[in-house]
């Protein structure tokens, strides 16, 4: 039986570091959900349809990968998708106590859905959607650290909020 895992995050924008999560990940699960979060409270730069968008282009071409959206709890999530298994990223020893915390959370409220943990490839241990897009609003050179089409809606997006200040 083919096993799947949810991969989930805001993805605000997507990153080489989540690509290779997802990449690495498929060497494990035989089909990855790449689940962006719905969260009204959490401010984001772009909206869950430029994530969506993002993602699908940054990830054309690779098989067995389904992006979808969800608000409420993930394991909520995971269970209405049929899935046990939620995929997490972790970059240095700073995400740990955040992921264990989180992973200690879902399990309480849903025993039967395993967490499982690949850590960053050594080139996006520093990488995070955060530190990209402050980079990105002041002129950085993000090229490498995110897909060309994410390097490119990024630009576009600063200067739009920059010409409707």
């Amino acid at each position: 039986m083919p096993k799947t895992a949810v991969y989930p995050g805001s993805f605000d924008p997507v990153t080489n570091g989540h690509l290779d999560i997802i990449n690495r990940g498929l060497t494990v699960f035989d089909h990855l959900i790449v689940a962006i979060l719905h969260n009204p409270a959490k401010k984001t730069l772009f909206t869950v349809k430029e994530r969506c968008d993002l993602l699908e282009a940054s990830l054309k071409g690779t098989p067995n990968v389904t992006v979808d959206t969800f608000s409420g709890l993930l394991v909520d999530y995971a269970v209405q998708k049929d899935i046990n298994v939620i995929l997490r990223g972790m970059r240095a020893t700073s995400d740990f106590e955040y992921e264990f915390q989180l992973a200690l959370m879902n399990r309480r409220l849903n025993k039967d859905i395993q967490s499982v943990f690949l850590m960053t490839g050594l080139s996006w241990i520093f990488t995070s959607s955060s530190i990209i897009k402050e980079a990105a609003k002041f002129g950085g050179n993000i090229t490498g650290m995110v897909p060309p089409v994410v390097e490119k809606t990024l630009k576009e997006k600063f200067k739009q909020l920059e010409t409707s200040k």
